[in-house]
Parts: structure tokens; C-alpha cells; sequence
């Protein structure tokens, strides 16, 4: 048993918890929230809506002071430690039972240096905050797809977005790091400073403290052609999108999904509701080429609705906000991946042919280009020669009907993980059903797990898709 294992299943000990109080409400400049408080039942919801837990404390951080004083307290009381960022976690990972949360969602904001072209951003940030600072000066960095998502996560786990094939992941533009370790140290970390460290927080998750900032490069971004296109379910389409999205210019961004047809406007009646294949294109190259990607679009297969225009960059990342609120139930898994063969679209076919909710979408986010312009051992994440990160999201409003969509969820990862890889991308995952950490981490894994007993030999930062310490020697 590691040093702080003792509640290790997230179940804290009311004794503890009270001790743990008393210490915090001395030393906190930011709010500590219990069961009793008013705030509670807001301050310990996260986005899925499936993981309805109830920690026993939850700390909003308003300091970095703050930060250093929770862990201490967790280390010493040995209460179980959750560290919430945007708090998008699909497997509630910035949650617990019992336990002790650390909300980091009051360390937001945002530093731009234009001249420069990079942005310090608090690990609380959301890519709404960092999104909106940067394109005040024309600039962006590669994100997410849903902007109310955590920078810290999305980063730390690689970070996969609209403009990959572009600039690269999340993590390749990451500079810098400020973190805070189990035993309360706070270093930064870049390429001539804890550079061991640096390399793994570029890809091997939450596992070695607490980021309290980041600073990423920027890239002059200052607007996009963007929106859905939305085929009928056809294995063609998916065949086509599989033999020209790597021939494509690097400026083009084109996720492939499987999804219901969404009740809007530009997409006839007729198709609302119905699976169906849509490309979600982000073109940032000049605007005197969007013609040919309208070409581009037309030559996959017949075009059943489009919503394709003129954007600021922030804006492509707020389309899927109202389709995917808080509330939400998910549970999600993935996997890496040559060009789907026809094996692979098969099964694909099969099981979006009977999604099972309307907020459901299997995403497939290309990973050439910039991407595999990084050497496969620069950075903590592990799958530079996959070509595809492909992304099993089910999502449904009612509880009632969590076991049929976590059912359709595993019995579709598992008819397609033959053809796949072997490991998932750690974000996209909702639990290690059938998956073991060492696959999702693979080659790297032994080189996290050394450093990982090196800086937190206790295990504390545990609640994650977790890395225990190497065993000594």
C-alpha cells in the first residue's frame, strides 16, 4: 500500500475530514466548501452528469497558495484527492467520494504577449478564456471542440482539436509549466528546467502534480471557414474522407463524424434525427481558397445539409456548446489507429446505424501533418505514428437510460479495438474496461512510472488514468 492509499476507493473517514477542515480554514485565502454549505450541491457537480458524487470538502482555490495547502492537507490527513480543472473529466476524475477536491477553477486567466505570440494561462482555464485572449490579436493555439472544456486536461493528456494537422497537438505547443508537487514544491517545468517532467506532462495526464500554468505558443489565426457537412450513413463517404484527408493541405482540418442529423435549419426535416456521417471542417487557410474546399466537401459523397461560413477562430469552437451541455450523461472510449480499413468502417456502419441517443457521435480526429512532425520520444504521448484518434461518445439526457448507451458503448469498443492499435487516447476514455494504462501510455510507460516514483512516491495524484511508482530498483 502506497503512503496515502489509505482511502484509496475515495471514501473518506469523517474524523479525517474534520481534521482536514480545521487545517484548511486557517490557511485558505480562497472558499472551502462542505456538505452543509449552501454552495455545495452546485460547487461539486462536473460535466458528466454521471458521476454524482459528494466529496466531503471541495477548496476553490483563489491562489496558488491555495494550491500547496490542499495538497499538504490531503497528504497528511490521507484523504483522497481530486484535482478539477475544467472539470470535463469523462470519467469524473475531478470528483470523488468522501474524499477532498481541489477546484482550481478560479485560476483563469489569461496573459498575452503579442509580440512574442505566446499566452500564460491559469490551470483553470477553460479554451473559452484562452481562445478569447488570444484572438484579440489575430492568434490561436490548438484546442478542443467544445470550448467550456479545461485547458489543463485537454493538454496534459495530448490535446486534440481543429487545428492538429496544422500545428501540431496541444501539448507540442505547450512551452512551459508551472507545477506544484506532492510534497508542495512549485517548479516550472520547460525544456532546459525539470525537462523530465516537461516531457511527461506533454502527454502523460494529471499523474505528476498540479499544473498552476501553462504557457503555449501562438500561431496567427485570425479567422476560419468552418461548420458541418452532413452525408447519408454511407460506407463510401467514410472510404473517400480515409484516402484524401491525408493528401489534403495541412490548413484544412476535417473531423469525421457519425452522428444523429441535429434539428436545425440548414439540414432538411426529413434527415433530423437519422444517422448520418458530417465532416466538421476548419480551413485556415486563405479565404481566396474556400472554394475549393467546398469542392473538397462536394467530392466525398452526395451533401444532404451544410453550414459552412466565415468565422473567428473562437467561434468553431462554441458550435457543439448548446448540442453538449453540463448535465450531460457520457461515457466514452477510444482508440488509435491506421486509416480505418473496411473492417473498421463495418463496424462503425453497424453501430451508427443504431446510435443510441441523439447526443451521441463517434469522432475520427486525423493525426498527420504537424503532428507527426514531433519525435516519438519528445513527448510524453505515445501514438505518433497513429493516424486517426477515434473517439466512441455516447451521451444521453436520462438516467434511466445509462445501461443501454454504456452497453452500446463497450460492445462497439470492443468489436472495433481488433482493428485498432491497441491503446486509447487517456481523455477520451470513461474507464480501463477491458484497457489496461499501459497499453494507453504503451512505449512510454515504464519512463512515467520511474519519474512518478521519483516526484510522488506516495501516489497521491492518483484519481486520474492513474501511473502507480515504479517499484524500487
Amino acid at each position: 500500500m502506497n503512503e496515502y492509499d489509505v482511502d484509496a476507493t475515495g471514501r473518506g473517514e469523517p474524523e479525517r475530514a474534520e481534521a482536514a477542515a480545521r487545517a484548511l480554514a486557517t490557511r485558505l485565502q480562497g472558499r472551502l466548501i462542505r456538505p452543509h454549505n449552501e454552495q455545495y450541491d452546485a460547487a461539486r457537480r462536473v460535466y458528466n452528469a454521471l458521476h454524482d458524487r459528494h466529496p466531503a470538502l471541495i477548496v476553490q482555490a483563489a491562489e496558488v497558495a491555495d494550491v500547496a495547502a490542499t495538497l499538504a492537507v490531503a497528504r497528511d490527513t490521507g484523504l483522497s484527492l481530486a484535482v478539477r480543472g475544467g472539470g470535463h473529466s469523462v470519467a469524473g476524475y475531478g470528483t470523488c467520494d468522501g474524499g477532498l477536491v481541489l477546484d482550481l477553477g478560479g485560476l483563469n486567466d489569461c496573459r498575452i504577449d503579442p509580440e512574442a505570440r505566446t499566452l500564460r494561462a491559469g490551470g483553470g482555464a477553460t479554451w473559452a478564456d484562452l481562445n478569447r485572449a488570444a484572438a484579440v490579436f489575430g492568434l490561436a493555439t490548438p484546442g478542443g471542440i467544445v470550448s467550456t472544456t479545461g485547458i489543463a486536461g485537454l493538454t496534459l493528456g495530448g490535446g486534440l482539436g481543429y487545428l492538429n494537422r496544422r500545428f501540431g497537438l496541444s501539448c507540442d505547443n505547450l512551452i512551459a509549466a508551472d507545477l506544484v508537487t506532492a510534497e508542495g514544491d512549485c517548479l516550472t517545468c520547460r525544456e532546459d528546467a525539470n525537462a523530465e517532467l516537461f516531457w511527461a506532462l506533454r502527454g502523460g495526464g494529471g499523474n505528476f502534480g498540479v499544473v498552476i500554468d501553462f504557457e503555449y505558443r501562438l500561431h496567427e489565426v485570425p479567422d476560419i471557414l468552418g461548420g458541418p457537412t452532413f452525408y447519408p450513413l454511407d460506407g463510401e463517404v467514410i472510404r473517400r474522407y480515409r484516402e484524401r484527408i491525408g493528401e489534403a493541405p495541412e490548413t484544412l482540418g476535417a473531423l469525421l463524424a457519425i452522428t444523429s442529423g441535429p434539428p436545425l435549419p440548414f439540414l432538411p426535416e426529413a434527415w433530423h434525427g437519422r444517422p448520418m456521417v458530417a465532416v466538421l471542417s476548419c480551413w485556415s487557410g486563405p479565404e481566396a481558397e474556400d472554394a475549393w474546399v467546398g469542392e473538397w466537401l462536394a467530392d466525398l459523397g452526395e451533401i444532404v445539409g451544410q453550414a459552412l461560413q466565415r468565422m473567428p477562430y473562437p467561434v468553431i469552437n462554441t458550435l457543439f456548446d448548446e448540442l453538449l451541455p453540463p448535465g450531460l450523461h457520457h461515457y466514452w472510449k477510444g482508440c488509435f489507429s491506421g486509416p480505418p480499413s473496411d473492417e473498421a468502417i463495418a463496424v462503425h456502419l453497424d453501430f451508427g446505424a443504431r446510435l443510441p441517443s441523439a447526443e451521441t457521435a463517434t469522432l475520427l480526429f486525423p493525426l498527420d501533418g504537424a503532428c507527426r512532425r514531433i519525435e516519438a520520444d519528445a513527448t510524453a504521448f505515445a501514438y505518433r505514428d497513429a493516424d486517426f484518434a477515434t473517439a466512441l461518445g455516447p451521451s444521453w439526457t436520462d438516467p434511466a437510460d445509462s445501461e443501454r448507451n454504456i452497453a452500446w458503448g463497450r460492445d462497439y469498443y470492443h468489436a472495433l479495438r481488433p482493428h485498432t492499435d491497441g491503446g486509447g487516447y487517456v481523455n477520451f476514455m470513461a474507464d480501463d474496461d477491458g484497457h489496461r494504462v499501459t497499453d494507453n501510455y504503451r512505449q512510454h510507460y515504464d519512463r512515467l512510472a520511474r519519474l512518478k516514483a521519483r516526484v510522488d512516491p506516495g501516489n497521491l495524484f492518483r484519481l486520474n488514468h492513474n501511473i502507480p511508482p515504479a517499484p524500487p530498483g
